[in-house]
């Protein structure tokens, strides 16, 4: 496998460390920073994030990670989004009164709508594949991933990768053109979850921009 460089961004709201090290396990060269010139430098983005969305978006300006992300999807980068990663690339929140996100993705985060189940939603859930995807090469539908959240996104139906069911179903995974997203942790997420970040290092390594 090529190795592809890839800069997972740190604006203080992530498990990066966990990230880098299931990157390097599938042949990925990782770094993490949130300087710019490493993240141009890097053939893939991958923004993760645990936590509460406004905060989150606040940090992510304040460093200007929101221009350089849409900067380097212009650029015909792969740009990531894992659990509150995915959220963040996404139009806007209604959590704690409401945030604008980067916008990369349209639609809106809303809380999980658990039908009574307990929120947060955290454990390991079937993931079904709505279409086929680079990304998901691979890996059955309905296969289990970890998850940990109390929102989720609401995206259009042509950007719509991935659902799970947790009372009624939501989405849980995005793509659109050069941009990914999941809800869910792969780095936390056994074999299925690595193949994932494989095919994700994979996209990268063949991205126009990694020439």
């Amino acid at each position: 496998m090529s190795s592809a460089r890839i800069c997972i961004l740190d604006y203080g709201m992530g498990n990066l460390r966990s990230v880098e090290k299931a990157l390097e396990h599938v042949g990925a060269s990782a770094t993490i920073s949130s300087d710019a010139s490493a993240a141009r430098a890097a053939d893939g983005l991958i923004l993760p994030g645990v936590g509460a969305f406004p905060k989150a978006m606040t940090r992510v300006r304040e460093l200007g990670l929101d221009e350089l992300i849409a900067e380097r999807r212009e650029a015909g980068v792969p740009i990531l989004g894992i659990c509150l990663g995915l959220q963040l690339l996404f139009d806007s929140t209604t959590e704690l009164g409401g945030a604008a996100g980067i916008g990369l993705l349209p639609g809106e985060v809303d809380e999980l709508d658990a039908d009574g189940l307990k929120v947060p939603h955290i454990g390991w859930s079937p993931v079904r594949w709505e279409r086929d995807s680079r990304l998901t090469e691979g890996i059955e539908t309905e296969t289990p991933f970890y998850f940990v959240h109390s929102f989720a996104p609401k995206p259009r139906d042509d950007d719509l990768l991935g659902t799970a069911a947790y009372g009624p179903r939501f989405a849980c995974a995005a793509e659109r053109d050069n941009v990914f997203g999941v809800q869910f942790h792969p780095e936390k997420s056994s074999a299925a979850g690595l193949r994932l970040l494989s095919n994700f290092t994979g996209v990268c390594a063949a991205a126009p921009a990694a020439a």
